[in-house]
């Protein structure tokens, strides 16, 4: 299992005519795909911009720059876990 965590706007609607599906849109969602296709199995790849979100609630590990499809060279981390729960533990 893979996951990518973007942050940012995103769009978000109903679609369909005879069964409704609620979906989101947007660049946000894209890169956040690409964080999860271009990621290593089992961990959790995040944006510098989520990492920035999250702020020192998480422990990271950086994976550097990595190419983006259509986006380029993005700066990329693998969120570790909670910071608190490592407090905690000790």
């Amino acid at each position: 299992m893979r996951i990518g965590i973007n942050s940012g706007p995103v769009f978000a609607g109903v679609i369909g005519k005879r069964r409704f599906l609620y979906d989101l849109w947007g660049d946000s969602v894209n890169t956040a795909s690409s964080m999860e296709s271009h990621n290593i199995p089992g961990e959790i790849q995040v944006t510098e911009t989520t990492r920035e979100l999250l702020g020192g609630r998480f422990t990271f590990v950086d994976r550097g720059i990595i190419d983006i499809k259509g986006k380029g060279p993005m700066q990329t981390y693998l969120l570790q876990g909670n910071r608190h729960a490592e407090d905690e533990a000790i």
